[in-house]
């Protein structure tokens, strides 16, 4: 007898699967618009509907715990879902393949910001586009729903969820929240007597923002290492989706170093809006504003260098916790918790992108396509973008 199998994806996995994964996350970084919460629609499509990586319920286990570690929300699902199908190199291979194609269009725009003092508009790509987004968001999470949401407590709590994210409270406290709730609710059978789950699932980035504070301080005249630390500093404390990175790129790029102006900010989010991928590749564009090609190399670099290494924590707590009933109670909280996230942020995008009769019947045809023949979203996603384009021939 041989010695006993190791779990594979600590052991190698074959070059299949690693091209496989390399696929999947270019194609998604060239196809992959409309922000977080669609990103992760399309992935799950890919690799829970199309390819059977992962099950609905382990899907949602990934996309909770992305959820409470700092970084790009969807750049780590990208992460998490390469580790499971080629272990260590289809972490980082996954992550890589997700963000280049992004960060590449991304610089070459930067080039011709600076260059010409122009940036593309893209408004009739997207107009286009975004009702075909909606439609796979809210596929999503029909499908998501129907395996977090057991019985009517768990539509209440994630309905409840939905609208305290609507009326302002912050996202990671509903996550807590909705983990404390589910502990509790299984607290006598399990025979807790104190809830305290998940909440170590943080510390090891407890201390990451009053360290990078330290390290972007005045100590560090160089430019090009500033740039590094800076964007590094946000990658490691920021929460939530890429939006939110506005507020923290206009507190140290705007207006503690005045590397750009307020406008050139706004045009910076618009490419990064504009590129498909990650939005956090905003920070390619800043870099090479602020520092020509080597700092929009290493603003990309460190942005999201914490979200592998976030990731990397998370896949060895993962297992353990789905061992543990206390956790698996957690880990279910949490997932309704996502669920009601999902449908507050899937609630935002259509207010924003279904503006007419045009965008509405685009949504709907996409989503009925999409529930009747499992179409590829990347090409619900060029033929909305071509739809978009030959409005303007006719307006």
């Amino acid at each position: 007898m041989g010695m006993p199998s190791r779990d594979r994806r600590f052991s190698g996995e074959p070059s299949g699967r690693l091209g496989e994964v390399v696929w999947l996350s270019v194609r998604l970084g060239l196809t992959a618009f409309g922000g977080p919460a669609a990103h992760i629609a399309m992935l799950r499509s890919e690799v829970v509907d199309r390819r059977r990586w992962v099950g609905d319920n382990h899907f949602l286990d990934l996309l909770s715990v992305t959820n409470l570690i700092p970084g790009p929300n969807s750049t780590e699902m990208v992460i998490h879902v390469g580790y499971e199908r080629a272990g260590w190199r289809g972490l980082v291979a996954g992550g890589v393949g997700f963000i280049l194609p992004a960060a590449t269009m991304t610089l070459g725009f930067a080039w011709l910001y600076v260059a010409y003092g122009t940036t593309p508009a893209g408004d009739q790509i997207l107009y286009g586009i975004k009702p075909v987004v909606i439609a796979i968001v809210v596929q999503a999470l029909w499908s998501l729903a129907r395996t977090a949401l057991r019985g009517i407590p768990a539509g209440v709590g994630c309905g409840l969820v939905a609208a305290l994210y609507l009326a302002g409270v912050h996202e990671i406290a509903l996550l807590f929240g909705g983990g404390l709730v589910g502990l509790g609710a299984r607290a006598r059978q399990l025979g807790i007597g104190q809830p305290r789950a998940m909440s170590f699932t943080a510390l090891p980035f407890a201390g990451w923002p009053a360290w990078a504070d330290t390290v972007t301080g005045p100590l560090v005249d160089y430019g090009h290492i500033r740039i590094f630390l800076t964007f590094l500093k946000i990658g490691s404390v920021l929460y939530g989706s890429g939006y939110v990175l506005l507020a923290f790129l206009r507190n140290d790029i705007v207006d503690r170093y005045g590397w750009l102006t307020e406008q050139q900010l706004v045009d910076a989010v618009a490419v990064g809006q504009f590129t498909p991928g990650p939005v956090f590749t905003t920070a390619t564009f800043v870099g090479y504003v602020a520092g020509g090609v080597p700092g929009a190399v290493l603003a990309t670099v460190g942005i999201f260098l914490p979200a592998f290494v976030a990731v990397a924590v998370a896949v060895r707590l993962l297992p353990r916790l789905r061992r543990m009933a206390w956790a698996r109670a957690a880990l279910d909280g949490l997932n309704v918790a996502a669920i009601g996230l999902m449908v507050a942020v899937a609630w935002t995008l259509a207010r924003a992108a279904l503006v007419d009769w045009f965008t509405l019947l685009v949504a709907a045809v996409a989503l009925v396509v999409l529930l009747r023949y499992r179409v590829n979203s990347a090409w619900l996603v060029l033929g909305g973008a071509l739809l978009g384009l030959g409005t303007s021939l006719f307006s």
